[in-house]
């Protein structure tokens, strides 16, 4: 589905991506793991060609999105909800406003559709009793839960998260977590989510990718993720106190 082909990104002299190929299949659950700054979330902004690759290809199924413009693009985008590591809501609307926003940008539908669409999202998402409220008035997690709602309110085919557990406590964290999983689910949608919290990337994910030094050191589902025999990967487990004895069914 989506497909990275020997993707090079540098910013001047520094080389942010160096020579990264892996492919997202469609409906699962694909994280992008690693220390901060080995380029996971500009990995990400190619998907949807806010960055463009200095060379290399990335294919959102047989579109080249890093060479795609006009109607391709604009297409080639719509297929994708984008939920932005500090939630990006527009602090002088409400919840209720933010989430509708796409809907009034790239639809014709009646303002009575859109309420119910809103309602029915923010339902999706446990905000059903805040629509009303402005982002300034509700907690981090809430905020978070909130971009979400207006990310999938489109419906689209691939939902890209950045850094979603981001600056949240392990309770909320979880909870986005399990949210990350049901609408996995429910909808059907192809999720690809960046993170430095190896909990929640071994506890959602399908299979685990890991940046290092703008490289892809490792793929493999969460079982064999940790048990992998790299280094580095051995070294950031390690890190976050992760042992070989993990077990995914009692950390979800």
């Amino acid at each position: 589905m989506i497909k990275f082909e020997n993707v090079v990104k540098r910013f001047g002299r520094r080389t942010v991506l160096d020579d990264i190929s892996f492919e997202v299949v469609k409906g699962e659950v694909f994280v992008i793991v690693g220390p901060s700054g080995t380029g996971k979330s500009v990995a990400l902004k190619h998907m949807v060609r806010l960055l463009s690759p200095t060379s290399g290809t990335v294919w959102l199924n047989d579109v080249a999105v890093s060479r795609a413009d006009g109607l391709e693009l604009q297409q080639a985008r719509e297929q994708f909800g984008y939920l932005f590591q500090g939630g990006a809501l527009l602090g002088w609307m409400t919840v209720a406003e933010n989430v509708a926003l796409p809907l009034e940008e790239k639809t014709a539908m009646s303002q009575e559709e859109i309420a119910r669409r809103v309602a029915e999202v923010l339902e999706m998402v446990g905000l059903e009793d805040d629509g009303d409220k402005l982002p300034s008035e509700i907690s981090g997690g809430m905020q978070k839960r909130a971009g979400l709602a207006r990310a999938i309110v489109c419906n689209p085919d691939i939902v890209l998260y950045d850094e979603p557990t981001s600056g949240l406590d392990p309770v909320t964290s979880r909870t986005i977590d399990r949210l990350i999983k049901h609408l996995n689910t429910t909808l059907g949608v192809t999720s690809i989510v960046v993170t430095h919290d190896l909990h929640s990337a071994l506890s959602i994910g399908h299979r685990i990718a890991m940046l290092h030094g703008g490289k892809v050191i490792e793929i493999a589902p969460p079982e064999e993720f940790i048990k992998s025999t790299h280094p580095e990967v051995i070294q950031f487990l390690e890190a976050q106190f992760i042992t070989k004895t993990w077990r995914k069914d009692i950390n979800v």
